[in-house]
């Protein structure tokens, strides 16, 4: 099983190749058909393409393993929030990757009597709730790092104490947005990963809505 995950851990730079891949057949039968002669390569390039998505949609089986085995690693976060957030989220995942999958069974005409539609449907509904899900995680954990960054300026402040005229200046009434934005700023300088994929998150939920 270990074995297995390591190598469908690796399945999304194979997808990109093989996406890549797909793309440019896709592209040389569009220039290479208007012309003459060139009918046998038009061809193979078709069973090429058509043999890389395949290919693709192999790959992503692959996806629900890994997600079911994130499902049973969230379990055991020790943060209730986070807990809750990542299994939900990895839940809808492995529903998600199985609806795909299906409609992917119906579309090479393994199966006919599947509704596409109610299977699409669900596969979109489950996409959105996993990444509502991811990006409230990614939220959690941003007021998390700023709490702790409060905590350690805190610190610092109790042990300097600040001059009364810095101190009149903190109080004014626009000092907690500018407090914020700062905390913020630190949380996510600290840990660029968490930006990252609060951006990535953020504007694929854009994306869906």
């Amino acid at each position: 099983m270990d074995a297995f995950t390591r190598f469908t851990n690796q399945t999304q730079g194979r997808d990109r190749l093989f996406r890549a891949t797909q793309y440019t057949c896709m592209l040389l039968r569009y220039l290479l058909e208007p012309k003459a002669g060139k009918e046998k390569v038009v061809m193979k390039l078709k069973k090429l393409e058509s043999s890389v998505s395949t290919g693709r949609k192999w790959f992503r089986l692959g996806n629900v393993v890994h997600a079911v085995q994130a499902t049973e690693q969230s379990i055991h976060a020790t943060d209730l929030v986070l807990r809750l957030c990542l299994t939900l989220a990895n839940l809808n995942r492995v529903i998600y990757f199985i609806c795909d999958t299906i409609l992917w069974v119906r579309s090479v005409g393994l199966a006919s009597g599947i509704n596409k539609e109610k299977w699409r449907t669900g596969t979109a509904h489950h996409y959105y709730y996993s990444l509502l899900l991811s990006l409230g995680r990614d939220l959690y954990e941003i007021s998390l790092q700023m709490e702790r960054v409060a905590h350690s300026r805190a610190k610092r402040e109790k042990s300097s104490p600040q001059d009364p005229l810095e101190y009149n200046v903190a109080n004014k009434e626009t000092e907690w947005l500018q407090s914020f934005l700062l905390l913020l700023f630190q949380a996510l300088k600290q840990h660029p990963p968490l930006l990252l994929d609060t951006v990535k998150n953020f504007f694929i939920e854009i994306k869906t809505i």
